[in-house]
């Protein structure tokens, strides 16, 4: 199979590094081909901090990829996040040379390439410039303004700021784990691709996507981002509150955490025991469920607090900028039990789980639908839309290219005869994939 065929999206988590192969069948969906998962070693609240480790993490998620799937990973699309990105609105503008033109790709492009060259901090990178609403001719709210005719264009951006050290230690990561950089996407987007439907980005919804090391956050309006941010704060801080609140082992916290963890003290009854073994003969240790959950439930309430005064800061409160749709929690920390109900009392919105089963096709592996996957799913959505953006550029360019052959009087004939070896490269290609499957 080619490689324009299947694409990999790699989620570099601060807990997991997860790699997944798959591409659209012929309904849209995606089709899974293959996933590997490894334990994340070299990376701290979604930044690296050890290179090597974080290389041999990625190889071995990588390599148990490819065996699941018979396929060999070339380039892939990776995750960002971490303490240092932050966004910012911005807007600008372009006069077009001809007014009598319509407006189309390129001038959007344009645009988008002049905010590319905005001023940052030093040691920043812009890593996104999302369009949001266009001007034409001082025209406002505007979603889709090619094929008008106009001459000032305008937009308002969401500009995605991040450390450029990070995002070269991640690229570096990833070419020394033999692999080719397809491009870098900010997380809550991508886990936003994987679990939010139309419907809820155009009411307006707060994607919470709680993972190991940070939580991030995405609000849609009117299908349109409008706000990102990473919060430095995740399930492993929950963890961590459990290990020194009980004196014990950072393994047997994460079980006790997964096992018996809940968000809610109220739930516990005062005679609920755990018993866990102590260390090297030592007297094993009883830890009550309601202390467990105490201990839970001040450490969630905080990170949700942070996430709301986000959603504050966006504007939540004003009637136009309303999120009807409420709260899509995701990530590995939203499985844990009886968040729902504590996110609704704090924000006092509408919250549900999110699952990236939205764009997978009907046979996926049920592992893949868990919220624990959302932001690999998305990567991969990422990369299977870049893929296909280049495949259809190349045809355009292959067809034009006959055009000019045409008009230079070259016979017809030498044209069938070009397109004739496009197809038998591509049939060649599938008879080796045939070959090989069996």
């Amino acid at each position: 199979m080619e490689q324009g065929k299947y694409s990999v999206g790699l989620d570099i988590g601060t807990t997991k590094i997860v790699a997944i192969i798959g591409r659209e069948n012929d309904y849209g969906k995606i089709e899974i081909l293959g996933t590997g998962r490894s334990k994340s070693l070299g990376v701290h609240r979604g930044v690296v901090n050890n290179i090597t480790q974080t290389i041999s993490s990625i190889q071995q998620a990588v390599e148990q990829a490819e065996l699941n799937s018979g396929l060999k990973i070339g380039s892939v699309v990776v995750g960002i996040a971490g303490q240092h990105i932050r966004s910012l609105q911005h807007s600008d503008y372009i006069t077009r040379p001809n007014s009598e033109e319509v407006i189309n790709d390129d001038d959007l492009e344009k645009l988008c390439n002049q905010v590319y060259k905005l001023v940052m901090l030093p040691g920043e990178e812009i890593i996104h410039v999302l369009p949001q609403e266009y001007k034409v001719d001082g025209q406002s709210e505007i979603k889709e303004p090619k094929g008008m005719y106009g001459g000032r264009l305008e937009a308002n951006f969401h500009v995605v700021v991040g450390q450029v050290s990070s995002i070269k230690n991640i690229g570096r990561c990833i070419k020394s784990a033999g692999l080719d950089l397809g491009n870098i996407t900010l997380e809550p987007l991508a886990s936003a691709e994987a679990v939010l439907s139309q419907e809820e980005k155009e009411a307006g919804v707060a994607l919470i996507d709680i993972g190991g090391g940070t939580t991030d956050l995405a609000i849609f309006k009117d299908g349109i981002i409008r706000h990102t941010s990473v919060i430095p704060f995740g399930g492993n801080v929950i963890t961590e509150d459990i290990k020194e609140g009980c004196s014990i082992i950072e393994k047997q916290a994460e079980l006790l955490k997964i096992k018996f963890g809940s968000a809610w003290p109220g739930e516990n009854k005062d005679n609920e025991i755990v018993s866990i073994p102590g260390l090297r003969g030592r007297e094993p240790k009883e830890i009550t469920l309601k202390n467990l959950s105490k201990i839970i439930h001040a450490r969630v309430v905080e990170i949700v607090e942070q996430v709301y005064v986000e959603i504050k800061n966006y504007g939540h409160e004003e009637q136009k900028k309303k999120l009807i749709a409420g709260i899509v929690l995701t990530g590995g920390g939203s499985q844990l039990k009886h968040l729902k109900q504590l996110v609704e009392y704090i924000t006092g919105m509408d919250t549900r789980i999110g699952y990236p089963n939205e764009h997978l096709a009907g046979d996926s592996d049920d592992e893949i639908a868990s919220p624990l996957y959302a932001t690999a799913v998305g990567l991969l959505m990422n990369a299977l839309e870049t893929n296909n953006k280049q495949y259809v550029e190349e045809e355009e360019a292959v067809l034009e290219e006959e055009k000019v052959l045409v008009g230079q009087g070259h016979e017809s004939a030498q044209v069938s005869k070009e397109r004739k070896s496009i197809f038998d490269k591509w049939s060649e290609k599938l008879k080796d994939f045939l070959d090989n499957a069996e």
